[in-house]
């Protein structure tokens, strides 16, 4: 009886103990999940494969999926395809670009554009980095880290329209000139390559900003120091410590700024002018249109893409031997 009694208890508490469980915990207890688990992690190649399979798929299905359907319709006659009508591969689409000099200008003004802007971003945001990772105490960097953040938590628009309520010509800028004394006559700010420099320049700032801070931040500050007591200035300090050791950074935040500077529409229509169409509004406008012009659009749109990629891939050969160059 006293046996018997014991069993009983223990098979109650063993009960008690598996439906007070929560659902994870029965699961985790479960003989085939158990089994599950061990197949799969068995091995560090199994680990990865299962980390890595949803960020691939993404890749995948939302990047390069989309860019490779884009080259398809390049290549085609129409697109899309009639019902009746037999679709046709070409690489007229292509000709199309090379053979009319009237695409070049854009092409050619889009490409300059991003260099310039991306070369104002990385002047005007590498002080602030600077002082950000050098000049802030540890428990305030953060602080002003999500200060800088918050203007970008808004959309593109919205954060051009804010550039067009300070550039305007009752806009902020001319109304502190005309009050100031400065000006009798608003400035004509607007529908230039300046404004639309100014807008595509605080766009991208946050993307060049990022990469310099974390590049800076690194730093060790025993080397400046270093450098000063063997009789360097402030300027031979900068050029000779600080500016090689952060030029992963640069590049980095030079790379994101151009190829996204690359691709904007909405901020050089709303920003820009006549003289400052880009090739990203000339693209849009094959699109606009009837569907046998989406081809023309879908291979302007690989020049553009290939173009900066090139350009890209280009900038990082000349950086990565300027800092082989740095170490020897």
């Amino acid at each position: 009886m006293t046996y018997d009694a014991s069993a009983q208890q223990d098979e109650r508490a063993m009960t008690e103990e598996s439906s007070g469980r929560t659902f994870w915990g029965r699961l985790a207890a479960w003989g085939p999940y158990h089994a599950l688990m061990r197949l799969t992690t068995a091995s560090p190649r199994r680990q990865f494969l299962i980390l890595a399979a949803f960020p691939i798929l993404w890749v995948l299905t939302q990047h390069l999926g989309p860019m490779l359907q884009m080259i398809r319709v390049s290549l085609t006659d129409a697109y899309p395809v009639a019902q009746g009508v037999e679709q046709n591969f070409t690489l007229d689409n292509y000709a199309r670009f090379f053979g009319d000099s009237i695409f070049w200008m854009p092409f050619f003004r889009t490409l300059i554009f991003a260099g310039v802007f991306t070369f104002c971003t990385l002047i005007i945001t590498y002080p602030v980095a600077y002082f950000l990772a050098r000049h802030v105490s540890r428990k305030n960097q953060m602080l002003f880290l999500l200060l800088l953040l918050i203007p970008f938590w808004v959309g593109e628009i919205v954060r051009t329209y804010a550039i067009m309520i300070l550039l305007g010509n009752t806009g902020a800028v001319n109304l502190l000139l005309k009050s100031l004394g400065l000006i009798e006559r608003p400035i004509p700010f607007m529908y230039t390559s300046f404004s639309m420099g100014v807008g595509i320049v605080y766009l991208t700032a946050l993307y060049m900003l990022l990469p310099l801070y974390s590049a800076l931040e690194k730093l060790p500050k025993s080397m400046n120091e270093a450098a000063a007591d063997l009789g360097a200035g402030a300027w031979t300090r900068f050029r000779r410590v600080s500016l090689p050791l952060t030029i992963e950074g640069i590049s980095s935040g030079c790379t994101l700024v151009f190829l996204i500077s690359t691709g904007f529409y909405a901020t050089p229509v709303l920003l820009g002018g006549p003289s400052t169409t880009v090739f990203a509004e000339t693209i849009a406008g094959f699109f606009h249109v009837a569907g046998d012009e989406w081809p023309t659009g879908a291979a302007f749109a690989t020049i553009m893409f290939a173009a900066a990629l090139v350009l890209t891939a280009t900038f990082q050969k000349l950086m990565s031997a300027l800092r082989k160059g740095e170490k020897q």
